[in-house]
């Protein structure tokens, strides 16, 4: 299936998290099932046109929010996405406050991530074969100007820049941990930006984040405690303009060969000598290896 798709690449994806379960818009909707070396994605990837451009869109959680944060398949995810040929990846996440300014509703584009996760397999590579790509800006700068101009547009109250810490959930903070990430800085809280992040930089996908802020995670004085009341409250009433922006980012997307870190992320990253990577590791890998061992 993935070959078939191959030679009409589809450059443009979207993630979508807690209540962003589909995109308006789509038209000339197909779904499909992918197989790939890591298992099966979340759910059947859903390819289509918004606006006369190509996209696919993968629920993150399966349809009806199936998958605990630990429990998403994100290499399968972004191994998908990739053999669709998906170069720009925007993600679509649901994250608390840890800013007073940060209100809930409230939207931002962050540019560094913190990984406190403890149980997840952050990269696809192993088993034979080590490489050492740069994270240093784990969110694609062109893609997060986009998506910031188009938040813009749509009159929402975006922040730009700022660190997203992910941990590993799926219980929300304890006060305790609430103001130790306080304390070091950090702007917003989620659950599932590492490994995706990783995973697509290895996989040379340009990736940006969407956060729309739910609650203030449970240092505010004002309410001490997350619900899932709370969250999905706000995730119903941002949902909406996420999409907005989403749509609108898609349109500004340029639709001409790239130029930023992401393109050839592992260019020099492979530690390894060809000839000591072992047939079978080498075959699982060949979408991401071939371009750099062929």
């Amino acid at each position: 299936m993935c070959k078939q798709y191959m030679q009409t690449p589809i450059k443009i994806g979207i993630i979508g998290g807690s209540g962003f379960y589909q995109m308006d818009g789509l038209t000339d909707i197909e779904e499909i099932e992918v197989e790939t070396p890591f298992g099966k994605p979340s759910d059947a990837l859903i390819l289509g046109a918004l606006d006369g451009r190509r996209v696919v869109f993968l629920p993150r959680h399966g349809t009806g929010h199936r998958l605990l944060p630990s429990e998403i398949n994100t290499r399968a995810n972004i191994y998908a996405l990739k053999s669709l040929g998906v170069e720009h990846l925007i993600s679509v996440s649901a994250v608390g406050s840890l800013k007073q300014e940060i209100e809930p509703r409230h939207f931002v584009i962050p540019e560094q991530l913190y990984d406190h996760t403890k149980n997840r397999v952050s990269t696809f590579f192993g088993e034979g074969i080590t490489v050492h790509a740069s994270l240093a800006h784990p969110f694609c700068p062109q893609l997060n100007e986009c998506l910031h101009t188009s938040a813009i547009a749509t009159g929402a109250i975006v922040h730009q820049g700022g660190t997203y810490i992910c941990m590993e959930g799926p219980a929300f903070s304890t006060r305790a941990e609430s103001q130790v990430y306080r304390h070091f800085g950090f702007d917003i809280i989620g659950m599932t930006a590492a490994p995706e992040a990783k995973l697509a930089r290895e996989a040379e996908i340009c990736y940006s984040l969407l956060a729309c802020t739910t609650d203030y995670d449970c240092w505010h004085p004002e309410h001490d405690a997350v619900t899932n009341d709370m969250v999905l409250g706000n995730i119903l009433a941002n949902v909406e303009i996420s999409k907005q922006i989403v749509r609108s980012t898609v349109a500004k997307i340029p639709d001409v060969p790239r130029t930023c870190i992401c393109a050839n992320a592992l260019e020099g990253a492979i530690a390894t000598q060809p000839d000591k990577i072992p047939p079978t590791t080498r075959h699982r890998l060949s979408l991401l290896l071939d371009k750099y061992l062929a």
